[in-house]
C-alpha cells in the first residue's frame, strides 16, 4: 500500500513538472516573438490559457505557501482541457475556433469580443476582407443624395468659446474606398461597395469638422488610398504598411498630436450596423484594438472609455470593442505608434450618408466632452 502511494505520488510530481515545464517555456517563447511583432496562432492562444494563477496553483502542489497569493475560491482549470486546447488551438464551447480550420472564411470572424454593446453576438461580429485591386479599381456611378444638414445633429450646442491652439486630433482612412451601397446606384453585391470618391472619407471629414466646432483642431487625411496602393504595385491585404507612413509622417508634423483615428466601415448589414435614437436613425460605431503589439492596453483603455461614454448618452449607438491579433488579422494597426490611437467603424455597407453623418457629430459631441475634461484636469 505504501508503495502504491508512493509511486502515485511520484508520478503526479511528475506531470505537474512536466506541465510547468511546458507552460514556463510558452512563457519564454511568447516573450521572444513578442519583440518581432509576431504571434503564432497557438502561442498566442497559450498565452490565454497559462495563467499566473495556474503557474502558482501547480506550483503549490509541491509548496503549499504559493498557493497563500491565489485569489479567494480560485479553481484551477482542469489539465486535460489545458492540454486539449494547447495541443489543437480548439477553444472548448467556441464552435468557431473547430470550423474555422475546416471552412473557408469562417477565420474571418475570429475576433475576440472585449466589452460588448447591446445585441452583440457572434452572428454580427465586425470582419474585414479587402477586395481584389482590380475590383477597387473599377469605375461605379455614385451619388450623395444628402440632406446636407447644416447643423450637427446632436443633443447639445457646440462649445465654441473653448478652443485648442494646435493639431490634436488625426483621422485617417487606410481603406478609403469602403464605401456605402445607397450610394452605388445598381451595385447590390456588398463585396463591390467601393468608390474612390464616395467613401469613408467623407464620414471623416463630417467628424473632423464637427470636432472643429467643439474646439478640438483636426486634421483630416484623405489619401486616395486605391491609387497609392496602385503606384506602388502593393496588394490591398498590405494597406496598413502604407497608411504607418502617413501616421508617422502626422505624428512629426503636429508636435501636440494627441489621439489618432483610423476610420472604417463595416461589412456586416443594415440590421447589425443601425439603431434609431429619439426618433432618428444612426449607423452605429465599434472600437477595434490590434493587441500584436506591448502596449495595446493603453489603446484598450481608451476605447473602452469612449464606448461607455457613447452608450451613456446615446445608447445602442455603441457595438463594442473588439480586439484583434495576427491570427484575425492584422493585429497591430498601427496602433504601436500611440497609446491613444484607435479603428473606428462606422456603419456598414447598408448605411446611408445622413445616418453616417448623425453618428459622426454623436461621436465628436461624446469625444469633445471627453476630451476637455482630460484637459481641465
Amino acid at each position: 500500500m505504501f508503495f502504491v502511494t508512493s509511486y502515485s505520488i511520484s508520478v503526479k510530481r511528475l506531470v505537474t513538472c512536466i506541465v510547468a515545464t511546458m507552460a514556463l517555456m510558452m512563457v519564454l517563447v511568447s516573450f521572444l516573438v513578442s519583440n518581432t511583432y509576431f504571434h503564432s496562432q497557438k502561442v498566442h492562444r497559450g498565452m490565454e490559457l497559462v495563467t499566473s494563477e495556474m503557474l502558482l496553483s501547480m506550483m503549490g502542489t509541491e509548496n503549499p505557501y504559493f498557493t497563500t497569493a491565489l485569489p479567494e475560491g480560485y479553481e484551477p482549470p482542469s489539465m486535460a482541457t489545458i492540454s486539449f486546447e494547447m495541443a489543437t488551438s480548439i477553444e472548448m464551447g467556441d464552435i468557431r475556433s473547430l470550423l474555422g480550420r475546416e471552412l473557408p472564411g469562417l477565420a474571418l470572424f475570429d475576433t475576440r469580443i472585449i466589452v460588448a454593446g447591446e445585441g452583440t453576438n457572434l452572428s454580427n461580429m465586425p470582419f474585414e476582407s479587402p477586395p481584389p485591386m482590380e475590383v477597387l479599381l473599377e469605375e461605379r456611378e455614385a451619388v450623395m443624395e444628402s440632406s446636407d444638414e447644416e447643423e450637427a445633429d446632436t443633443e447639445s450646442t457646440p462649445d465654441t468659446e473653448r478652443q485648442t491652439d494646435s493639431t490634436r486630433v488625426f483621422i485617417h482612412h487606410t481603406h478609403s474606398w469602403e464605401s456605402f451601397l445607397p450610394h452605388l446606384p445598381g451595385v447590390e453585391n456588398p463585396n463591390q461597395a467601393t468608390h474612390n470618391e464616395m467613401n469613408i472619407i467623407k464620414v471623416g471629414e463630417r467628424l473632423g469638422d464637427a470636432l472643429e466646432k467643439h474646439g478640438i483642431q483636426a486634421a483630416v487625411d484623405k489619401t486616395d488610398m486605391t491609387a497609392l496602393l496602385h503606384e506602388r504595385n502593393v496588394r490591398p491585404s498590405r494597406a496598413y504598411e502604407v497608411s504607418r507612413e502617413i501616421v508617422q509622417e502626422a505624428i512629426e508634423e503636429h508636435d501636440d498630436l494627441s489621439f489618432i483615428f483610423d476610420l472604417h466601415r463595416d461589412s456586416v448589414r443594415r440590421d447589425g450596423t443601425t439603431v434609431t435614437i429619439n426618433g432618428k436613425e444612426y449607423a452605429q460605431v465599434l472600437f477595434v484594438i490590434g493587441e500584436s503589439h506591448p502596449d495595446y492596453e493603453k489603446n484598450l483603455e481608451l476605447a473602452t472609455k469612449l464606448h461607455e461614454k457613447v452608450e451613456e448618452k446615446y445608447p445602442g449607438l455603441s457595438r463594442g470593442v473588439f480586439g484583434r491579433d495576427r491570427s484575425s488579422g492584422n493585429g497591430v494597426y498601427n496602433q504601436d505608434l500611440s497609446d491613444q490611437s484607435i479603428l473606428i467603424e462606422f456603419g456598414g455597407v447598408d448605411n446611408h450618408i445622413d445616418e453616417l453623418n448623425r453618428s459622426a457629430d454623436a461621436f465628436a459631441e461624446v469625444f469633445a466632452d471627453y476630451f476637455w475634461t482630460l484637459e481641465d484636469g
